[in-house]
């Protein structure tokens, strides 16, 4: 053992005599800065991904042959000489170390501290592109002294949202999930963390007249709040919407995120507008954004004066397109009536502005939902998410058409993007809960019906939807208790189905409850199921030729609601033997059953 120590202390003496050690620490600290360098003039001097993995790898290949050359030669006074070897120097004088190698060594010691400390507990993070891949734009701040205001900059707020939106390279959280936080008592991080964001822009308007006034800070959430960038913008009301392009254009630019040509384009374009145009289309996107008849009616009201002040604008044109969409939609308004309009305010729009998503998105609604012209709808919501790839709603609404068309994995993508940009809009979360149950996956159906109910009870399609969702996943004693507070029957009618359910199971529990009906019918009482309840509990009950007569009674009435025709959720797979299922499904030209 005492020879070994005595060996390693000879071998580290030589590794001394022949300099080899300043050389690996001298070749060091060197690689050491000129990686560093490297990483940090790539972004500014715009140079390739890849220079650094070669530089790198170049380095490494270096390194043992520096070592190799080390050991061999030697740096003296008279040049470059082969390192003679210990015995040929015995009787000589000691080899000193040259001035030169040794200043070498002491500054690499010194380069390598300074870098390490520099990198681990220095500055800031540098941000390099792909880090902020997402941002929630806070709702904007009103400082202008004027409460009467509100409305205004809650709309400055949304078109700001809007323009952001067409950037593709950033996922922009929806308005609606942003504004969930108003007046909660959170830090940024913590919004950030809630949404799925790695940055947050927060706003204040200080001045909103004939001028507007904006004060921005742009923060990165990545643990603790890190500012990146802030500014101040003054400009004249007239500008608001060039103002929007340039905030957008500088956002990208501090997130490091490349706009393609066509972005690019988009956001050079010139747009004035008429400064009262511009008040009313503000009120009116606040008031669309409440999703209630007296709001939509006053949406009516400020988008035609803003089209009245400024008629050559396509964006009012495009507001009234979707409010009336909306309403006819969710039955407001008969769709006789509201498709008409729809239509007008949509040429309108397009025709002043063929890059408007707002327009192309009611397009795809209106093709699906009330032409049953499938192709031009999958045309108009790709168009509008190639103009805007951050518009949840079009996403949900484009993952119901695919899964109307058998498209499944193509839905659940949509789908699953569109709840990522807007996690906390209620009708967002309803939508996405409905392509669950298609899906087959209950349990998640359940859960964000909840969720959709916690942050607005009693809203509709989550109330409506959500005791199929418990059915579906089996959670039938949930379903129980839910079913009895909602259904209109006597507690005794009520009482034979819980029953049924205790002691003999789901099946028969239904069974149950269709003869309960039966006999309400026969009875002439007044709570009576409509004909697609009872072609929904026939399904259930495994009763396929009753529940199929129940289909052809609303056709022939005109009441099929078409675009799901060809979904799981109306039994679809029980009806695909049924020569006049299939007959339907060619007529509308839905996707046909498959051996």
């Amino acid at each position: 053992m005492p020879q070994k120590k005595n060996n390693l202390a000879q071998f580290w003496q030589e590794l001394k005599r022949r300099r080899v050690v300043h050389v690996i620490t001298v070749y060091a600290s060197a690689s050491f800065v000129f990686i560093e360098l490297v990483n940090n003039l790539t972004e500014p001097l715009n140079l390739p991904d890849q220079l650094a993995t070669i530089v790198v790898v170049i380095l490494a290949v270096g390194f043992p042959l520096a070592v190799i050359l080390a050991w061999i030669y030697d740096l003296t006074p008279k040049g470059i000489e082969k390192t003679k070897a210990e015995k040929e120097e015995e009787g000589a004088d000691i080899a000193r170390v040259p001035n030169t190698w040794r200043i070498a060594t002491y500054v690499s010691f010194v380069v390598i501290v300074g870098l390490l400390t520099l990198n681990i507990v220095g500055g800031p993070k540098q941000l390099r592109a792909g880090d902020i891949q997402s941002l929630v734009i806070l709702p904007f701040d009103n400082f202008t002294g004027d409460d009467a205001l509100n409305n205004m900059v809650s709309g400055m707020h949304s078109s700001l949202i809007i323009d952001m939106g067409r950037v593709g390279g950033l996922q922009v959280k929806s308005r609606t999930s942003s504004n969930a936080f108003r007046d909660k008592n959170m830090t940024i991080p913590e919004i950030a963390s809630e949404l799925g964001a790695d940055a947050a822009l927060e706003t204040a308007v200080t001045c909103l007249g004939d001028t507007i006034c904006i004060q921005l800070r742009l923060v990165s959430t990545d643990g603790e709040e890190e500012q990146l960038w802030v500014a101040e913008y003054r400009e004249e009301k007239s500008q608001a919407l060039n103002l929007y392009n340039r905030i957008t254009k500088q956002i990208a630019e501090e997130v490091l995120v490349e706009l393609s040509n066509d972005e690019e384009e988009l956001l050079a374009k010139e747009r004035t507008v008429d400064p009262n145009a511009y008040d009313a289309y503000l009120k009116g996107l606040y008031h669309l954004n409440q999703l209630t008849l007296e709001d939509f009616q006053k949406a009516w009201d400020y988008f035609q004066r803003a089209i009245d002040l400024d008629p050559d604008w396509a964006d009012p044109h495009a507001g009234m397109a979707v409010t009336w969409m909306f309403t006819g939609y969710f039955g407001m308004v008969p769709e006789n009536m509201s498709t008409p309009k729809i239509n007008l305010y949509l040429d309108q729009a397009l025709e002043l502005d063929p890059n408007s998503t707002f327009a192309y998105y009611a397009k795809g609604v209106t093709a699906v939902w009330t032409e049953w012209d499938w192709e031009k709808g999958e045309k108009a919501f790709t168009r509008s998410l190639e103009l805007n790839s951050n518009n949840a709603l079009c996403r949900l609404h484009y993952a119901h058409y695919l899964f109307c068309q058998r498209r499944h994995d193509e839905a659940l993508t949509q789908a699953n993007l569109g709840l990522e940009l807007d996690p906390l809009d209620p009708l967002i979360l309803s939508l996405y809960a409905v392509v669950m149950l298609d899906v087959g996956d209950y349990p998640s159906a359940v859960e964000h019906f909840e969720k959709a109910l916690s942050i607005v009870p009693n809203y509709p399609l989550a109330r409506g939807n959500i005791l199929k969702a418990y059915r579906w996943a089996g959670y039938y004693d949930v379903w129980i208790e839910k079913w009895k507070q909602v259904v209109c029957w006597d507690e005794d009618d009520k009482m034979t189905v819980e029953n049924t359910l205790n002691e003999k199971g789901y099946v028969a529990a239904v069974k149950a409850l269709l003869k309960v009906n039966e006999d309400n019918v026969r009875e002439g009482k007044s709570c009576q199921m409509r004909v697609g309840t009872k072609k929904m509990w026939y399904i259930e009950a495994g009763e396929y030729d009753k529940a199929f007569a129940c289909l052809e009674e609303l056709y022939e009435q005109g009441k099929l609601d078409i675009p799901y025709m060809a979904s799981n959720m109306q039994g679809y797979e029980h009806f695909k033997s049924y020569p006049g299922f299939v007959e339907i499904l060619k007529k509308f030209k839905l996707p046909q059953p498959r051996d």
